[in-house]
């Protein structure tokens, strides 16, 4: 039955004078009742029902509170071969330690006796220390941190193994392949082990792109590493045009690998 409410209540926890229309005292914020009254058209109020809950609503809220709660699948992620996120890349910082270290090298030793300068003549070893040798800072630079740059996501995402594998089968494979294709044989340094990491590293993004996915790598920033280390060859001489592009086509194979894993 609709009645006129009255002018104010009393809130009894803090004993002020609040509008009889809410349900909180503004104040304590004390609750004062269930529903706000309804105001009819003719201005009088009504005070709302208690709805009653049928056995059918309170059998089917039973049986769902006790029906086992089964958890979200995840999205398979990528084989990450022990990886961590949350430890240092040491196997990153051990190479980028090693090739400051050739570059200090250089310094006191003839690049003829360490590096590949000229065919080996059974001296195959060369092929393994050339990749940590500079002889140009500038060349030293660009190199080096891209090594650092994409060892560390690397090893992020796949751990140690997979960034030092990468950097031998991409860098000392670039150079033992620059020894039997050249001629007269020149490499130093390591722009095909950095174009390799940078391929291996961008090409799982660089998929998702196509399949319209979500992913997390900057492509441009990446594409502008990759035009600096495919030209450094014109740049200064030490740097290997073979050794660069077949360690970036090695490390895009096994990048197109890494992505197959990823959508299996």
């Amino acid at each position: 039955m609709a009645q006129t409410p009255d002018l104010f209540v009393v809130c009894n926890n803090c004993g002020n004078e609040v509008s009889p229309y809410i349900t909180e005292c503004p104040y304590c914020g004390r609750r004062l009742r269930k529903r706000a009254p309804k105001i009819e058209r003719d201005g009088t109020v009504t005070e709302p029902k208690r709805g009653r809950r049928g056995r059918g609503t309170r059998k089917l809220r039973r049986e769902t509170d006790s029906a086992p709660k089964t958890r979200r699948l995840r999205k398979p992620a990528i084989p990450r071969l022990g990886a961590d996120a949350g430890t240092r890349p040491y196997a990153t910082i051990v190479l980028v330690a090693l090739s400051l270290f050739g570059y200090l090298l250089l310094l006191a030793v003839n690049d003829g006796d360490v590096a590949l300068v000229g065919k080996p003549h059974g001296e195959w070893w060369r092929v393994a220390t050339t990749p940590f040798l500079y002889a140009n800072v500038w060349y030293e630079l660009a190199a080096v941190t891209a090594l650092g740059v994409f060892g560390w996501l690397i090893e992020r995402r796949h751990g140690p193994l997979a960034v030092l594998a990468l950097f031998a089968l991409c860098g000392m494979g670039g150079a033992a392949l620059t020894a039997v294709v050249d001629p007269t044989p020149f490499a130093l340094g390591g722009n095909g082990a950095a174009l390799g990491l940078l391929c291996a590293w961008a090409v799982p993004d660089l998929v998702a792109r196509t399949r319209h996915e979500d992913y997390d790598g900057d492509l441009l920033g990446t594409a502008v590493f990759a035009a600096v280390l495919l030209l450094m060859p014109a740049a200064t001489s030490e740097a290997s045009a073979i050794a660069g592009f077949a360690g970036g086509a090695a490390g895009m194979a096994v990048g197109l690998a890494l992505a197959g894993a990823r959508i299996a």
